[in-house]
């Protein structure tokens, strides 16, 4: 363990004795939220960045030593463990190391190598190998035996050579020089499959592609291999120097000669030697290289990936809540209507219906009444249009209805609908709203997704909110459990109100699992409020240590204890009392009061248990409690009249959302339904290493068209305000990305907008009719 925890230290630049705290931590079960925020003295402040390193590390570490354990075990078997090999052993770092050094002992099946020792021929290989003056054609005459299969000198020939064939090919030293040197000069080809040309046009960029493969960027590497993937490609890796015919590499070959002294020296047995060295490149080494750089490749590729897909889901967890105001929520539609729910301040379900202002029934003046009636009974502060099919056309509607009730003060946002289907679907919208159709879940998750994102997207699969790359094509288990690990960070960071909080939600808090949430609710839903975080302990199957792990992520308000509404741990409750007894106050006139907590020295607070690093914390907690780190609510405001990719121009200055980053640009909701795309070199004025230092998920940004593509439906955008239309930079390639390039649905494409021309006092009108009194039904209707 000193060893692992040496290494770890090492990778984070960190004391060995932080390493073994935090060692020490995990292995009692404490987590990484509980260890980065109330355990800093014991780390030496390790943030939950390196903490998570340090897990993920960890883990890997001791999967090492276990598959080093088990090596050496199998070769000891053998009675093939030598001082040097256990050494070797000993030395490997890397998983790919230890495996190259057992894969000459690693059990296999049988092979044409296997069968010519048993025929007696390894002696011919090792003595062609050792002296290469001996004439191999007279040397392997004495090898010759009908009985063990031998039958002429050019069968026994054969044998041996299949026998250093394998050597080469198991010799770690050299397969570990081959890969290194193909990962550092190797060129990856790309070529369309005769006849695939048509069926795969969204992989043009790469039907004649060759680049270094060190240098490929994730998303093309991604893109490579989804078009192998689906028979568009062929993929094959070459040296620089390969003949084009052949695929033979002379720097390839040359290296294997050299690592087992073999050379066109003019010696009988050179030739002999030379042939066997290319038969080992092009049957054995280098179809295994290509499978090492590729999974290299492909690993490097995926890790990219998922990086990018954590951070966006980071953004949009953490994404400025909208308030917990009365809101209406649109679900657009055509055929089937717009789906239309109202939510008070907690979420709850206040009313539902479905109208249908579009095609085909195009009851406008209709929706506009019903949507009219809902905002007045209710008081309706916020309302949220969903930004799929139809959202610009409910937008529309939205726009007009807000115009005829001016003084309602209501304020409109489109939200992002993706995974608000997968969430209408679940067991969990089915426990919360039993009632309630299918189809009209979908808006209620809508508007509270605008009230509170964090507490409505926990309840959804990480991987159905659309902010990733080739989200499909990733390993599966790495992805969630990087996800999941973004997710319990975004819960923790803000805390839960522990008498709203959902299970899903609950779930999320550290040290709490989905059967400890249901008990927490279920103890809510008995007993009333919790009152105080002490009451935790009486919950079904919550102890001592689940309450030191979860108590200072859960908030209650107007409860008992004012503290229990912040971050302050319970157990560090005493040093607030010291405060308290120094400032010779209450906590209520603490509480907030900055220029007396300001006069307060930290150092004077700590003791044995509680350092310096706790002391701070609680004073900065004290100063405003429970507060949220999430920005302030902003959202953009699409222009009149584009809302459709057609309506573009080259030079229009648009406002937009950001709704996905990736390696090589930002995309943008623009309200087309289909997000435009800022390439990394038009991101900035200054040079851009990464999209994510200059915008993130959910920023509000302000961009100029420069091209449209109306066949592909792609959009090219700037934020350099000084950049002409039409000089655009080079683009990323970047096919396949369907699921980060477009809205969650597609614009359907034949349908004209609805307008809300001759309707500017038909909402009024109506509602007069009905007996509703606003400031415009005083006026009438225009024809």
């Amino acid at each position: 363990m000193s060893t692992i925890a040496s290494l770890i230290a090492q990778d984070l630049g960190c004391r060995e004795s932080q390493v073994n705290a935090t060692i020490d931590l995990l292995a009692t079960g404490a987590t990484v939220p509980f260890i980065a925020r109330y355990r800093k003295e014991a780390t030496g402040g390790l943030d939950d960045a390196q903490l998570r390193f340090l897990e993920e590390r960890l883990g890997y570490l001791r999967d090492l030593e276990d598959r080093r354990n088990t090596i050496l075990k199998s070769i000891d078997s053998q009675g093939k463990l030598t001082a040097d090999l256990h050494a070797k052993i000993d030395s490997a770092d890397t998983k790919a190391k230890l495996e190259d050094i057992y894969l000459p002992y690693r059990p296999k099946r049988r092979t044409k190598a296997t069968t010519a020792r048993e025929a007696g021929l390894e002696p011919l290989a090792n003595a062609l190998l050792e002296n290469p003056g001996h004439d191999p054609e007279i040397k392997a005459r004495s090898f010759v035996d009908a009985d063990k299969g031998i039958a002429n000198p050019a069968e026994a020939l054969e044998g041996a050579r299949h026998i250093l064939i394998e050597r080469f090919a198991e010799h770690a030293e050299l397969v570990g020089t081959l890969r290194e040197m193909m990962w550092s000069e190797g060129i990856l080809f790309s070529n369309v499959i005769k006849g695939k040309t048509d069926q795969g046009n969204k992989f043009t960029d790469y039907f004649d592609h060759r680049e270094p493969v060190r240098h490929i960027a994730g998303h093309r590497a991604l893109a490579m291999f989804r078009g192998a993937a689906e028979g568009i490609l062929r993929l094959s890796l070459r040296h620089p120097d390969s003949d084009e015919k052949t695929g033979d590499s002379e720097t390839c070959l040359r290296c294997i000669a050299s690592r087992f002294g073999i050379g066109n020296k003019g010696r009988p047995g050179d030739p002999w030697l030379v042939e066997t060295v290319r038969a080992a490149w092009k049957n054995k080494l280098s179809g295994h290289i290509e499978t090492d750089i590729t999974t290299r490749l492909r690993e490097k590729a995926e890790k990219e990936a998922i990086q990018v897909f954590a951070a966006n889901l980071k953004d949009v967890l953490m994404a400025a809540p909208a308030g917990m105001r009365t809101t209406l929520a649109l679900d657009p539609g055509y055929r089937t209507g717009v789906k239309v729910a109202v939510i008070d301040q907690t979420g709850k379900v206040l009313e539902t219906t479905t109208i249908y202002p579009h095609e085909p029934r195009k009851q406008w003046n209709e929706s506009l009444e019903a949507l009219g009636r809902l905002v007045i009974k209710h008081q309706v502060q916020l309302i949220a249009v969903g930004n799929g099919t139809a959202s610009r056309e409910t937008d529309t509607l939205a726009n007009e209805l807000i115009r005829q009730l001016p003084e309602q003060r209501t304020t409109k946002v489109t939200v992002s609908e993706a995974g608000a289907s997968v969430y209408s679907a679940s067991a969990w919208a089915s426990q919360e709203l039993p009632d309630l159709d299918v189809s009209l879940r979908g808006a209620v998750s809508i508007g509270r997704r605008l009230q509170d994102p964090l507490a409505e997207l926990v309840k959804i699969d990480p991987k159905s909110i659309g902010v990733g790359q080739y989200q499909h094509d990733l390993s599966q288990p790495e992805l969630a459990r990087a996800l999941d690990v973004v997710v319990e960070d975004a819960v923790n960071a803000v805390g839960v109100d522990l008498n709203t909080a959902s299970v899903p939600l609950l779930s999320r808090v550290a040290g709490l699992s989905e059967r400890l949430a249901e008990n927490i609710v279920a103890f809510r839903d008995s007993n009333g409020a919790f009152r105080n975080r002490q009451t935790l302990l009486k919950v079904t199957g919550l102890g001592p240590k689940t309450f030191e792990q979860c108590a200072g992520f859960l908030r209650i308000f107007n409860g008992d204890e004012p503290l229990d509404a912040s971050a302050v741990h319970p157990e560090a409750y005493s040093v607030v009392q010291s405060i308290l007894t120094v400032a010779k106050t209450t906590i209520t006139h603490v509480i907030g009061n900055l220029p007396l907590l300001h006069t307060l020295r930290p150092e004077s607070f700590a003791n044995d248990r509680f350092g310096t690093p706790t002391v701070i914390d609680i004073l900065k907690e004290l100063e405003k409690p429970g507060r949220d780190p999430r920005p302030e609510f902003r959202t953009a405001q699409f222009r009149d009249g584009v809302e459709k990719v057609a309506d573009l121009e080259p030079g229009m200055i648009l406002e937009g959302t950001i709704t996905n980053v990736a390696n090589f640009g930002a995309f943008v909701d623009i309200g087309v339904h289909q997000d435009g795309l800022i390439h990394i070199s038009a991101l900035s004025d200054r040079f851009v290493k990464d999209p994510r230092s200059v915008v993130k998920v959910g920023d509000v940004v302000k961009v100029k068209v420069l091209d449209v593509d109306l066949q592909r439906k792609r959009i090219a955008l700037t934020r350099r305000m000084d950049e002409e239309p039409g000089k655009t930079r080079n683009q990323p390639r970047t096919p396949g990305l369907d699921e980060t390039r477009k809205t969650p649905r597609a614009h359907q494409k034949g349908k004209d907008n609805t307008t809300s021309q001759n309707t500017d006092n038909a909402l009024a009108h109506a509602l007069a009719k009905a007996g509703w009194k606003t400031k415009q039904n005083k006026k009438e209707p225009r024809s």
